[in-house]
């Protein structure tokens, strides 16, 4: 009996799959870098102008090795703009630095415009950086958009305030928002938790999964399916 062999792939196919590996490979670590020296690039040129001519980087080289010598000294800005942050912060968890930051907050409400902008940005990095609450520290599977269609879901929180009052049932009830590929959008809706599916799926796993259409699935943790 006359064994039959696969057919070879050609010099361009082998080239071609060599060619899609390799961006596989090259793609994620490039662009990961060219994204953090575009950002150390954007800090620095915001922050380095705002520093004394007398203690730029440049002229605190030329002190001290001469104005022949050169350093790479992008990621500067970057640095003086951690120590700045750190050191306000210090400051504003004390005593004295609370009661500026209320002085200046009242002094901000008094102003049309800005106190809008200013308490807009304020919640908004509030909610981001809030370090008392964890925001979507769980994932869950929900019936939506409608009953039998099943949609991952990022666990919010339990309602609150006016919304946990006029919510009818008596079940318990949390905030999940399902977000839309590829992540641009989403809705917040409020279900019985109850009705929902609780993931061992990481938060950025799921993000991950609804940004690649359900073409990225967390490889750890998918289910076996009998055979």
């Amino acid at each position: 009996m006359t064994e039959i062999h696969p057919p070879k792939r050609g010099m361009f196919a082998a080239l071609r799959a060599s060619f899609l590996t390799g961006l596989v490979v090259v793609l994620p670590t490039g662009l990961t870098l060219w994204l953090i020296w575009s950002v150390v690039g954007w800090l620095d040129g915001w922050i380095l102008p705002l520093i004394p001519a007398a203690y730029q980087p440049e002229a605190i080289v030329n002190r001290l090795f001469g104005p022949e010598v050169t350093f790479p000294l992008r990621g500067v800005g970057v640095a003086v703009f951690l120590v700045f942050t750190v050191l306000v912060g210090w400051l504003a968890r004390g005593f004295l630095g609370r009661t500026l930051m209320h002085q200046a907050e009242l002094l901000v409400e008094r102003v049309p415009v800005v106190r809008s902008i200013y308490g807009g940005l304020k919640q908004i990095t509030e909610t981001v950086f809030a370090q008392k609450e964890k925001s979507f520290d769980r994932t869950c599977l929900v019936q939506f958009p409608r009953a039998g269609a099943w949609s991952v879901g990022l666990v919010a929180s339990s309602p609150k305030g006016e919304i946990a009052a006029k919510l009818p049932g008596p079940d318990d009830m949390i905030a999940v928002f399902v977000a839309l590929t590829p992540l641009t959008s989403g809705m917040l809706i409020y279900v019985p938790a109850k009705d929902v599916i609780f993931l061992d799926m990481k938060p950025d796993e799921a993000a991950k999964l609804v940004v690649s259409g359900g073409l990225v699935y967390p490889s750890q943790k998918e289910p076996l399916i009998a055979k």
